[in-house]
C-alpha cells in the first residue's frame, strides 16, 4: 500500500537512508569503552580508553574482524559506581555491543557484574583485583593477588628484611578485601598482630599530613617497617608529596604500591621518591623488541611523545588481542561462542612471554618489582622465573581455599570442592 501524506519520492528517500543506516550499522561490530573520563579516577582510566582506541584503530588497518569494521561506543561513568552500571546497561542493551573493555576499581566492576551476568554480555577487565571472583562473563587480564600483593610482601620480608607492615589503602572493596588476604598472610608467616597497621581513606584523600605522621612514629619502633599501599586514584598524588615533606625515605620506610605506575608518578616531583617500590606485571621501561614497538605505537597515535604506558594498558592490548583471537576462532562475536572459545587461547605479552586465558577467567602473567626512579620511571629489581597463573581464589581465607573456579569443565565459577557444589552461576 502506497504511504500517504508526503510525496513518494520523499518516502522512498527516508526509506532509502533508514536502510543505508542499517546496512551501516550491520556492517561494523561495536566494542564498549567503559572508563571514567572525568572524576576521581579520570586520572588512571581515560589512558586507557586510549589504549582500546588505538588498538581498534590498528585492527581496522588490518581490514577490521570478520570483514566488518570495529566501532568505538566510549562513555564515561565518570567514577560514579552507579553510573558505570547504568553504562553498562546502554552499552548492552541499546548499543548493542559485541564486547566491553572497561572498570578500574573494584566497585565499578562489582557494579556493572550484575549487568553482564543479566544481558549475557562480555568484559574484559584490565585491572589488579582482590581475587575472591570469578564470572563467566568477565575475562580478568589484570593480575590476581598471587600474581602481584603476595610476591611484593615475600619480597619486602626476605630481600628487605620487614617485620612491620603497613597495610594503607583506599576505603572500598579491593584494598579490604587485599588487606585481609595479606593479613592472614602475614600472620601465617608468624607476623605478630601488633606489627600490623591497617588504615583506609575516602576516594580522593588529599590531607595526608597526620597520618603520615602515625606512619612514621609507627616505623620507629625500631623494627624495619615498610608501607604497602593500596591507594588509588589521585590521592596517590598528595600522599607521596607528603612521605617527601615528612622526609620518609625508601631507605627508612619502603613503600611497595599496587595502585601506582608511569602514569600516576608523571604528575608528581619523584625525585624524593627514589628507592620506593611498584609491583606490577609490567613496566614500560622493560626493554623488548614488542614493548618498543607498542611504545613507539603508542607515542605514534597520541601524538604526544611524553605519554607514559603502563601495566593496565598492557592488561588491555593483551585483552584486546585475545578477544580478537577468541572472535577469529569462534567465527562470529556472538557472546556465547566468544566465551567458550577464550579458555587455552593465549597471545604475546609485552615483556617477551606469553598471556594465556585459563578455565577460571584469569590469565598467566609474569611478576615484576620496580624501583622508582628520577625521571618517574622504574627500575626492576625481581621478577618472577615465569608466567604466574592467576588464582580466582585466595588460598590463605578459610573461605576461599575449599573453592576453584574452572568454566570449561566444571562450568562454575564457585566451586566448593569440599562439597562438591557450585554456588553462583552454573551453566552446567
Amino acid at each position: 500500500m502506497k504511504p500517504t501524506g508526503r510525496p513518494m519520492t520523499t518516502w522512498l528517500l527516508t526509506a532509502g537512508l533508514v536502510f543505508s543506516a542499517a546496512a551501516s550499522a550491520q556492517n561494523t561490530i561495536k566494542v564498549g569503552v567503559l572508563h571514567s573520563l572525568s572524576g576521581t579516577m579520570a586520572i588512571s582510566e581515560t589512558t586507557l580508553k586510549d589504549t582500546i582506541l588505538m588498538m581498534i584503530d590498528q585492527q581496522n588497518k588490518k581490514g577490521g574482524l570478520l570483514g566488518k569494521k570495529l566501532e568505538a561506543v566510549v562513555v564515561d561513568p565518570a567514577s560514579n559506581w552507579p553510573l558505570f552500571a547504568e553504562k553498562a546497561s546502554e552499552l548492552l542493551e541499546k548499543d548493542k555491543v559485541a564486547v566491553v573493555f572497561g572498570c578500574w576499581t573494584s566497585v565499578s566492576r562489582k557494579s556493572v557484574l550484575p549487568v553482564f551476568e543479566k544481558d549475557d554480555g562480555l568484559l574484559f577487565y584490565p585491572v589488579q583485583y582482590e581475587g575472591e571472583e570469578s564470572s563467566r562473563n568477565v575475562i580478568y587480564t589484570g593480575a590476581a593477588p598471587n600474581q602481584q600483593a603476595i610476591p611484593a610482601v615475600d619480597y619486602l620480608m626476605k630481600e628487605v628484611g620487614v617485620k612491620r607492615w603497613v597495610l594503607e589503602g583506599t576505603d572500598y572493596v579491593y584494598p579490604r578485601t587485599t588487606n585481609k588476604i595479606l593479613e592472614a598472610y602475614l600472620r601465617a608467616k608468624g607476623v605478630k598482630p601488633e606489627d600490623i597497621s591497617i588504615n583506609y581513606t575516602p576516594f580522593g584523600y588529599s590531607n595526608w599530613q597526620a597520618r603520615v605522621a602515625e606512619i612514621k612514629k609507627f616505623g620507629s619502633a625500631g623494627k624495619k617497617t615498610a608501607v604497602v599501599s593500596t591507594i588509588n586514584g589521585d590521592a596517590n598524588v598528595p600522599f607521596y608529596k607528603e612521605l617527601a615533606n615528612q622526609k620518609i625515605s625508601a631507605e627508612n620506610i619502603p613503600v611497595v604500591a599496587f595502585s601506582v605506575g608511569e602514569e600516576e608518578l608523571s604528575g608528581v616531583d619523584t625525585k624524593p621518591l627514589v628507592g620506593h617500590l611498584a609491583a606490577w606485571n609490567y613496566f614500560e621501561s622493560i626493554n623488548t623488541p614488542a614493548n618498543k614497538a607498542f611504545i613507539d605505537q603508542w607515542h605514534a597515535f597520541i601524538k604526544n611523545p611524553k605519554r607514559t604506558t603502563n601495566d593496565p594498558m598492557e592488561a588491555s592490548y593483551i585483552g584486546f588481542n585475545l578477544w580478537v583471537k577468541a572472535v577469529q576462532k569462534a567465527g562470529t562475536t556472538q557472546t556465547d561462542k566468544v566465551i567458550a572459545a577464550l579458555p587455552g587461547l593465549s597471545t604475546p605479552n609485552l615483556t617477551g612471554g606469553t598471556a594465556t586465558v585459563l578455565p577460571n577467567h584469569h590469565i598467566t602473567k609474569p611478576v615484576y618489582i620496580g624501583e622508582v626512579k628520577a625521571d618517574g620511571q622504574f627500575n626492576v629489581v625481581w621478577k618472577s622465573p615465569g608466567e604466574v597463573p592467576g588464582d580466582a581464589w585466595s588460598d590463605y581465607l578459610p573461605g576461599s581455599k575449599d573453592i576453584e573456579a574452572d568454566w570449561v569443565t566444571l562450568h562454575c565459577g564457585n566451586y566448593n570442592k569440599v562439597t562438591k557444589k557450585c554456588s553462583g552461576q552454573n551453566y552446567k
